[in-house]
């Protein structure tokens, strides 16, 4: 054991894999270090889990029907009780963490590689590209994001899938903008320059060393964000564009409880927790990684 941690911690690596690992091995030792970190990490991982096996963790079928028992306080045979049609509220909630994190990550995934393209182009060619490019970002910018995502999905159509859309066109313009600025620092760098002046195309120095530089902004920002973007989804699926009935999507549950908030509470309570849950989980994630990648962010706060 201690051989491969001298391996990984070795300040002259002999290969790339070697400096990644041991780069990778650096910041899980960081984060350990940062008690939130931890916490954030663990509700994460806890998420991941709980939508992998949710048919294991789940008590009932989320979506059948029992009236005979609506509307039940929790218990040991429903742990979270029952909603207005007798389902299980529990597993109504499991399941909801498999569209939680569908929507999560299908958003990063579409969002941030576009925004890190644009930021990157703009902030690498500069003139008339990054007017355009930038200006189409600022319009983007101006409007709050849960408004535009209402925007689309109302022209799109209620659904999960179109909510996703929405909410990746919602979030790609932050990602440009600090993509665009970190591209602005070492545009004109001597290593940039010392490729170029190798003949390589203006795709190669985005792609291969522009795109990689900007990756550990782009980390920080996509996980800081993903408690902003469970709560968009959490908003359009209250008001009925999201995911649609009978998905237990955990907006639409505290849609559908706020109507027994006062007598029946765990009906709405049970999926806002787990909203809360997961979105500190997040943020307190991004903020061990901004401090663990970003240094300098880190000691100005």
């Amino acid at each position: 054991m201690a051989n491969v941690t001298d391996w990984l911690l070795d300040d002259s690596p002999a290969s790339r894999m070697q400096a990644r690992l041991g780069r990778t091995y650096r910041i899980v030792l960081a984060l350990a270090k940062n008690p939130l970190a931890v916490v954030g990490a663990i509700i994460v991982a806890l998420l991941i889990v709980t939508a992998l096996a949710a048919p294991l963790i789940a008590t009932a079928d989320p979506i059948a029907q029992n009236l005979s028992q609506r509307l039940l306080p929790p218990s040991a045979d429903h742990w979270m009780g029952t909603d207005e049609l007798g389902r299980d509220i529990w597993s109504r909630v499991v399941f909801g963490s498999r569209i939680t994190l569908t929507i999560v990550l299908l958003v990063a995934v579409i969002a941030a590689p576009v925004g890190l393209v644009v930021g990157a182009v703009a902030g690498y060619f500069g003139g008339w590209t990054d007017r355009i490019l930038m200006g189409i970002t600022d319009i983007f910018l101006s409007m709050p994001k849960l408004i535009l995502a209402l925007a689309f999905v109302a022209a799109l159509g209620p659904g999960i899938q179109n909510a996703i859309i929405a909410i990746a066109i919602a979030a790609w313009p932050s990602y440009a903008r600090i993509a665009r600025a970190e591209t602005l620092t070492f545009r004109n760098s001597e290593f940039i320059a010392a490729v170029q002046l190798q003949g390589a195309s203006a795709t190669r120095v985005i792609g291969r060393h522009i795109l990689p530089l900007c990756t550990s902004s782009m980390i920080i920002r996509v996980t800081l964000d993903m408690a902003g973007i469970i709560l968009t989804a959490a908003g359009l699926g209250f008001i009925g564009l999201g995911a649609q009935p009978p998905l237990p999507e955990w907006g639409a549950m505290i849609s559908r409880g706020r109507t027994f908030i006062v007598d029946q509470w765990w009906v709405a309570t049970m999926p806002g927790f787990a909203i809360i849950l997961v979105s500190l989980g997040f943020c307190f994630l991004g903020d061990g990684l901004r401090d663990v990648l970003d240094p300098k962010q880190g000691e100005k706060q």
